[in-house]
């Protein structure tokens, strides 16, 4: 089975990391510096916002897409696509912003974990399907 439903995701979601990676250059470029924040705030959230978004897409993509190629209903698959992105999108928008709302950020968190989570725990559960049903 080739996953049908991911991919797209995946897609939008890499298309996301370029514009934070231009928002991260265009700060460089701006407060001239080359490497680190050098102790520009906004620089440094924006650093933070591309580094989260890297650490934790990766990871969730690929549990989704096990969970596709396991058979989980597409709506679930789709559900939770539409769900990380939103957190991420909410997520980068909050931290980037100097006067945060940290309520926003933990639902941007919410709708980063969730996903994940869900999809870790789908895996190990097909997967225990196959190993020992």
């Amino acid at each position: 089975m080739i996953p049908t439903i991911v991919p797209f995701y995946a897609a939008v979601l890499g298309l996301i990391f370029i514009v934070l990676s231009g928002r991260v250059i265009a700060a460089r470029r701006q407060f001239r510096v080359r490497l680190g924040s050098g102790g520009q705030e906004l620089l440094e959230r924006r650093i933070r916002v591309q580094g989260n978004f890297a650490e934790y897409v990766p990871l969730t993509i690929i549990l989704l897409t096990f969970l596709e190629l396991d058979g989980a209903p597409k709506w679930l698959v789709h559900a939770l696509c539409i769900a990380l992105i939103i957190g991420r999108g909410v997520h980068a928008y909050c931290v980037s912003r100097i006067d945060e709302d940290l309520r926003q950020r933990r639902a941007g968190m919410i709708l980063t974990f969730g996903p994940m989570a869900i999809a870790a725990i789908g895996v190990v559960f097909y997967s225990a399907l196959r190993l020992f049903g």
